[in-house]
């Protein structure tokens, strides 16, 4: 059985990773020159470092498990402290960090390099698996397409559907070098921090602020935002400064799929950033994915158990993302701002791990293992 995966990012990287783990050929057709992924670090929730799990991948040092930290006013005062024990003691499993271009790097690692092929822009996806590219065109018995929030794939095979919206905030984000920074999230009336240590003493950072779309102010300005924020920003080199309007898919699809085509990742369920699950649910996405395929008769049959599996699961986190946001970095209300950094203050930290843990507690279905080659 053959798949082609369009895109070559997290999600696709993720599917062709499953898909040979349970014995399919597997094409990537990437249109870039080569696999990267656009973004300075991410965050891994134990729902996507379990996934990592059964598609194979191994991450190494190059994952930074995280430790204490806490969430933090504008001016560094603590509103609650973040209990790292408590939460693996919860899930079995820390929350990591990581380079993009290594989780990149691991992902592709996990799939045969005669399976990739970059410089291959996909011009054509039909329901009955023929899919044409700039290299020429192929016949699959599954076309998983996960080419990003953009998805020509999707635009053809749902029409009317009204594609990406706004989500009301942009945002910057970089890597510093900066040793001895801590785990923290900083809020104000519209406005987040994030800071999340690295491997080699490297800081990812960003900052999601409210704003009309569109704009492009520049280096950010957080000179009176308390330590590290100020250096973070000022150790990142202008051209590794990145900026992006922060957009999600605000109606959802009726279907993830068509035929024998599976939408996956960004292309099926694109959410704003609030809760750190996009790259993770793309992950879900693949692991389920390679599972159907590989328990159930008919690629037919399994798109459906994927379908039924992986949409509702998908949609509710988006939802949930959006709820975050305008709890959080969205709210600019100085009334309820106030009260809500009240209630954090009041929260215990063993309390604030238990917060999303029906997102992050999921647990993938098991993959088949290789069979090691038998000794003489």
């Amino acid at each position: 059985m053959h798949a082609v995966v369009v895109g070559g990012g997290i999600g696709g990287l993720g599917a062709a990773a499953g898909l040979h783990r349970v014995g399919w050929r597997v094409t990537v057709l990437e249109q870039a020159e080569e696999f990267g992924d656009v973004g300075a670090g991410i965050s891994l929730w134990p729902n996507a470092l379990r996934c990592l799990d059964e598609l194979g991948v191994y991450l190494g040092e190059s994952l930074a498990p995280q430790r204490d930290g806490g969430f933090r006013d504008r001016r560094g005062r603590r509103i609650t402290r973040w209990d790292s024990a408590a939460f693996e003691r919860r899930h079995g499993r820390p929350l990591g960090a990581i380079h993009r271009r290594d989780l990149v790097k691991a992902l592709t690692e996990a799939v045969p390099a005669e399976s990739l092929r970059i410089g291959s822009e996909v011009t054509e996806v039909r329901e009955d698996g023929l899919v044409r590219f700039t290299g020429g065109e192929v016949e699959a018995d599954l076309v998983v397409a996960a080419d990003g929030i953009r998805s020509r794939v999707r635009r053809a095979l749902f029409p009317r559907h009204p594609g990406p919206v706004y989500s009301g905030s942009a945002a910057f984000r970089g890597v510093a070098r900066l040793p001895g920074t801590r785990l923290s999230t900083s809020f104000d009336r519209g406005v987040e921090v994030g800071v999340l240590p690295l491997t080699g003493d490297d800081v990812y950072w960003w900052i999601c602020y409210v704003t009309a779309p569109g704009g492009h102010p520049g280096k950010p300005d957080f000179g009176t935002w308390h330590d590290p924020v100020p250096a973070l920003i000022d150790a990142t080199p202008p051209e590794a400064l990145l900026h992006h309007d922060l957009h999600h898919l605000g109606t959802p699809l009726p279907s993830y799929t068509r035929g024998r085509i599976a939408l996956l990742g960004d292309a099926a369920h694109a959410m704003p950033p609030f809760l750190g699950q996009g790259g993770c649910q793309a992950l879900e996405d693949a692991v389920v994915l390679a599972h159907a395929v590989s328990t159930t008769d008919t690629v037919e049959a399994a798109l459906r158990r994927y379908d039924a599996e992986r949409r509702p699961r998908s949609q509710k986190v988006a939802k949930e993302s959006v709820r975050a946001g305008k709890l959080g970095p969205q709210l600019t209300n100085p009334v309820a701002t106030k009260l809500r950094t009240a209630a954090a203050r009041v929260l215990p930290a063993k309390a604030a791990v238990r917060i999303g843990a029906g997102i992050t507690g999921w647990r993938p279905p098991r993959l088949p293992r290789p069979v090691p080659p038998r000794t003489p």
